[in-house]
């Protein structure tokens, strides 16, 4: 019986490889974010790096990211909407992507598993159109459902023949919660020193998740110093996986 434990990358990135943006540039480019933040905390660099490159780099947030404070009277679901999506611009803005480019699917925050179904066919149109070379979505085996839910998504809309799939880990960083990571193909680290502190300014537009702005909801979520800390180096980690 083979007992053999798979160690998670996640446990010593500092041992995998690096690469450079010349290494995985291409164009038109499609960033996958379960929630607004997901693809600045796991692709800001990258997209700030592709931009830099003068990459055509489009942002698809699944949900809308409302409970995240569902206890907040200043901010009722329809307000935390519209002030997420102005935090997701402003953020993607500091990185070098415009309002064009971006799309908010506007599922259901915490139900995307139980509605993705409902959103496959539009999917299947965007991803159709946009025809992206590479796609970047979450870590197939993140611990959010909604994470999982976003990668099943996205690869069920997706035609042949597939783009390059690169997985990005947000909620594996927490070693409570971190889960399986047998079969990967390859695991690798994106050099992003040079747009660091771009990455560092567009986390920070997140205020709704980073400070106590909506200070009004004591079982609200932000993000603590510790899980920001693992989004903090100058460089990404990245997944690729048979599919």
């Amino acid at each position: 019986m083979n007992n053999h434990v798979i160690v998670s990358p996640l446990a010593n990135p500092y041992v995998l490889p690096i690469k450079t943006i010349d290494q995985i540039i291409a164009s038109p480019v499609l960033i996958v974010a379960p929630h607004p933040d997901d693809e600045t905390l796991g692709c800001g660099g990258a997209i700030a790096s592709l931009r830099a490159c003068n990459c055509d780099v489009r942002v698809l947030v699944i949900s809308d990211g409302t409970r995240s404070h569902p206890n907040s009277k200043k901010y009722p679901a329809p307000l935390l909407k519209v002030l997420r999506e102005n935090e997701t611009l402003a953020a993607l803005n500091i990185l070098g992507v415009e309002k064009q480019s971006v799309t908010f699917l506007g599922l259901q925050d915490g139900s995307v598993s139980k509605l993705y179904q409902n959103a496959v066919d539009s999917c299947r149109d965007y991803l159709a159109e946009l025809m992206p070379q590479i796609i970047f979505v979450p870590w197939r085996h993140d611990p959010h459902s909604d994470h999982r839910a976003t990668w099943n998504l996205i690869l069920t809309a997706l035609n042949q023949p597939l783009p390059r799939i690169i997985e990005y880990p947000i909620w594996d960083w927490d070693e409570q919660q971190r889960g399986n990571f047998s079969n990967i193909t390859t695991c690798w680290r994106l050099d992003i020193s040079k747009v660091m502190e771009l990455k560092q300014k567009a986390i920070s537009a997140y205020r709704s998740q980073t400070t106590n702005l909506i200070d009004d909801d004591p079982e609200g979520f932000t993000l603590t110093p510790e899980m920001l800390s693992n989004f903090a180096h100058p460089w990404e980690m990245y997944l690729e996986q048979k599919i």
